[in-house]
């Protein structure tokens, strides 16, 4: 066994300086094109064979260096290891002229063989015949397989932060013409490399782990940035309406928003008054659609007592509520024509008189309305006052479809999934295709629609990955061939009213009047049974009825 100190040799054959050159240069050429070591190792021990006649070259990589990723390898240092520690394992990792299966056997444990040797002394060794070694394993290829030639074997330290952390192995056939003493200079080079190349390599892949991690925390910065107020998304159209509604949060006046029914108003106008000076002052929402008309003038303006038989105490009224605050009057164009005018009066003096009282109250409320209907119809129509519709309309501001920020989709969809799941001790997952499938869907029923879809399917899925095949049962055109405006028939009302789920969304004129007529006449004017009857909810049923202008009609 000879170590690395050579007699003195004549000068380098200009041939072989030149396939010298012509390896350094392609190894060179391939590093700047990859750092990837499995491209550029393999190629390098193929160059070792071909131009200088060093063959079955192979590196041999310590078992703590991992994967190919190198993980930790760019922050390893000797100390990393203590003095006097076994040396590790190691295994042939790169390789060329060797088999699969060849590789597969070179593995080699703490010190053992030449190779072992190396990994464990940190110095390099030739042996000058391996027939003549003992320490020699011929563990990857059998004696038999090789040359009938004398056989060399030399193997060098591959070094990363000063600790080995493999060697550069290869053959060499002793009678050729080529000095021993050129071949360890040019192996030392590429051991070097090899070196510099997977420490290299640790470090970008270090650097993609680090950022990656931060591209996670920024992605879920925006999420929570996206999410700001309770709105999810960062579709354009969505964008254009928040950025709308943070640049009049501090103004006084009224703010309305339009747009078709479950498309978020609510949300909105809470980020409205989440976003201003009111945010610690009181938010009061109200339902002029869920409002009796009798009823009106007494919960959005309060009592006196005794105004009316029942008043045994007075009782402020919404707008004294939102007092310093804000008031959303959810459907609007549901509001009474009689109770347009005193709103009126309420938003353009600051004041209210309650029901049977005679003092005017002073209140400071910003005011946002909201409604899916066409409000400038409704006063051409003469059903909404013009000046009022002037008031309320000073800065609208339209709610985007779902299906104009179908982007949105996905995130909304696993945000009903998260809170649902939880409110139900449920685990259920939506496949890739599945998700895709929900971005696809028209949505009439905008987001109320979607969220709807996503409590029904956790409820009722039997599976925890919920495929795209399961998840077209629980689509609305697809569970009952429905359109969202299409009446239901008698059979499939019966199997709406005993569904413990939340119901498909249905237009507001889903129901034409003498379907509803029919329905009261059946059920001897009972609304809760009508409605039951036509899949509606009571609300829903009574909506319809005052929108057709039956509501107060005797016998309909």
């Amino acid at each position: 066994m000879a170590q690395s100190t050579f007699p003195a040799k004549p000068a380098a054959d200009p041939q072989w300086r030149a396939q010298e050159l012509l390896l350094m240069s392609e190894v060179m050429r391939l590093v700047g094109k990859s750092l990837a070591p499995e491209v550029v190792m393999r190629e390098m021990l193929h160059l070792m064979s071909e131009l200088l006649g060093l063959n079955r070259g192979r590196i041999v990589l310590a078992d703590f260096v991992g994967d190919i990723a190198l993980q930790g390898l760019a922050d390893r240092k000797p100390a990393d290891r203590p003095a006097g520690a076994p040396a590790p394992a190691s295994a042939i990792r790169y390789a060329y002229g060797l088999t699969k299966t060849e590789m597969a056997r070179g593995r080699y444990g703490p010190g053992e063989g030449i190779t072992g040797r190396v990994l464990a002394t940190a110095q390099p060794i030739i042996v000058q015949d391996i027939d003549a070694e003992p320490q020699f394993l011929a563990r990857s290829v059998a004696r038999a397989q090789l040359p009938p030639d004398t056989v060399a074997f030399i193997a060098l330290p591959i070094e990363v932060n000063r600790e080995v952390i493999g060697v550069l192995a290869c053959h060499r056939i002793r009678s050729r013409d080529r000095q021993l003493a050129d071949d360890v200079a040019v192996l030392k080079i590429l051991a070097t490399l090899a070196g510099q190349l997977l420490q290299l390599q640790a470090l970008v892949a270090e650097k993609t782990r680090a950022l990656q991690a931060k591209n996670q925390l920024l992605t879920r910065a925006l999420e929570t940035a996206a999410a700001r107020y309770g709105i999810i998304g960062t579709s354009p159209a969505l964008l254009q309406a928040l950025g709308e509604l943070e640049r009049v949060s501090e103004a006084t006046a009224s703010v309305l928003l339009l747009g078709e029914s479950g498309t978020g108003k609510e949300l909105f106008a809470r980020a409205v008054h989440l976003s201003s000076q009111r945010r610690d002052q009181p938010f009061i929402k109200v339902n002029c659609a869920a409002i009796p008309d009798t009823l009106f003038e007494s919960e959005l303006f309060g009592y006196e007592r005794g105004a009316f038989t029942g008043a045994q105490n007075a009782r402020a009224g919404w707008f004294e509520q939102a007092d310093r605050g804000t008031i959303f009057l959810d459907e609007i164009g549901e509001m009474p024509l009689a109770l347009q005018t005193k709103l009126l009066r309420t938003l353009q003096e600051g004041t209210i008189v309650r029901l049977g009282g005679k003092r005017e109250i002073k209140v400071t409320v910003r005011v946002v309305a909201a409604t899916n209907r066409d409000l400038a119809q409704e006063v051409q129509r003469g059903s909404f006052r013009r000046d009022l519709f002037y008031r309320l309309n000073v800065i609208p501001i339209r709610l985007p479809s779902l299906r104009e920020r179908r982007q949105d989709i996905r995130a909304l969809a696993v945000h009903f999934l998260s809170r649902i799941n939880q409110a139900n001790q449920r685990n259920v997952s939506l496949s890739a295709a599945a998700l895709a499938r929900l971005e696809q869907h028209p949505w009439p029923g905008n987001i109320r629609e979607l969220g709807n879809v996503i409590e029904r399917l956790v409820l009722l899925t039997d599976s925890a990955m919920v495929s795209v095949e399961e998840l077209a049962r629980f689509l609305p055109h697809e569970q009952d061939g429905r359109t969202p405006g299409q009446p239901v028939a008698p059979q499939q009302a019966a199997a709406a009213a005993s569904a413990p789920v939340v119901r498909d969304y249905l237009a507001a004129q889903s129901h034409p009047a003498a379907q509803l007529q029919q329905a009261l006449r059946e059920h001897g004017g009972n609304q809760s049974r009508a409605a039951q009857a036509l899949g509606l909810t009571v609300r829903q049923f009574s909506y319809r009825l005052r929108k057709l202008g039956l509501h107060n009609v005797d016998n309909v």
